[in-house]
């Protein structure tokens, strides 16, 4: 399948999603429009962390790449506790990656939450965490343009159980919810991202911004890169493959050709035994220990 341009992209590729985050001059106002709209509210200064990386506590141990984490400046935050926010765009529509979907942001929480907190604070220092994934696939299956996850108590679920932590998940061609005009033109500019589908102020404010990250030379060239280290592993995948077919190959070969190799040894080890049995008679015959056979 022939590789988009730069300019086709759209904001759920991860390369210009990427950029833009990276971007010095847009990235924390391109973030900042996004949670505005999603959340309907305005973000002050806001430290964007792109692709974040929480290793694992072992070498054996998993880790999580976090696409784009961000932290609201307290100063700006009306609450004590500080709020962080994971978003990322996923278009990995195999059915077992989004039947994982649930335990993998599960797994981004821990995450945040075992790095959130230090040594000897109160657990009331833990720090919201809004993961937020945005999918041109339905991720749950009920169509829903907005699911958003927070933990309750399943005997009474209007008891208040608050622990910080949320997941939203945004479908890009969901149809069910009432959802804000604004958040709905967000979720279809970001599959379709042209100048025609910016149709607010924000996200003609967005479209400024990925213009400029989209014809911007060095973001150019670093796709270029991108693309040919793709291709790269993708011909290193198929040489890999084709030694390991090669590998087959010879391996069944050599087992046929072992197989050959005993049937000849145990064909030729049956006829001396059959001369030889042949040669004890013979003997017998002539001692006349037995008759000889007609």
């Amino acid at each position: 399948m022939a590789k988009k341009k730069l300019e086709d992209l759209n904001l759920l590729d991860d390369f210009l999603f990427g950029s833009m985050v990276n971007y010095p001059e847009v990235g924390e106002a391109f973030v900042r429009e996004i949670l505005k709209i999603i959340f309907g509210k305005d973000f002050g200064k806001l430290t964007v962390v792109p692709q974040k990386v929480y290793y694992g506590t072992d070498t054996d141990k998993h880790g999580a790449r976090l696409d784009v984490f961000l932290e609201e400046d307290p100063a700006d935050q009306l609450e004590d506790t500080a709020t962080v926010y994971d978003m990322e765009p996923d278009k990995n529509d195999d059915p077992k990656a989004v039947a994982a979907l649930p335990r993998r942001v599960r797994f981004y929480h821990a995450k945040i939450d075992a790095n959130s907190l230090k040594s000897g604070e109160s657990y009331k220092m833990l720090k919201n965490v809004f993961v937020i994934l945005i999918t041109p696939f339905d991720p749950l299956g009920a169509n829903r343009m907005l699911y958003t996850i927070r933990s309750m108590c399943e005997e009474i679920p209007s008891l208040p159980y608050e622990d910080g932590a949320r997941t939203l998940f945004l479908y890009t061609k969901g149809t069910q919810g009432n959802l804000s005009e604004e958040l709905c033109k967000l979720l279809h500019y970001m599959e379709h991202t042209t100048k025609e589908n910016a149709t607010t102020d924000s996200l003609k404010h967005i479209h400024q911004m990925v213009e400029i990250v989209k014809h911007d030379g060095e973001v150019s060239l670093n796709y270029m890169k991108t693309l040919e280290w793709e291709e790269m592993l993708i011909n290193q995948g198929q040489k890999q493959g084709l030694l390991q077919g090669q590998k087959m190959e010879q391996a069944n070969t050599e087992r046929e050709r072992l197989r050959a190799d005993q049937a000849t040894e145990r064909a030729e080890r049956a006829e001396k035994d059959l001369m030889l049995l042949k040669k004890k008679l013979a003997a017998m015959e002539a001692k006349g220990a037995v008759k000889k056979l007609p």
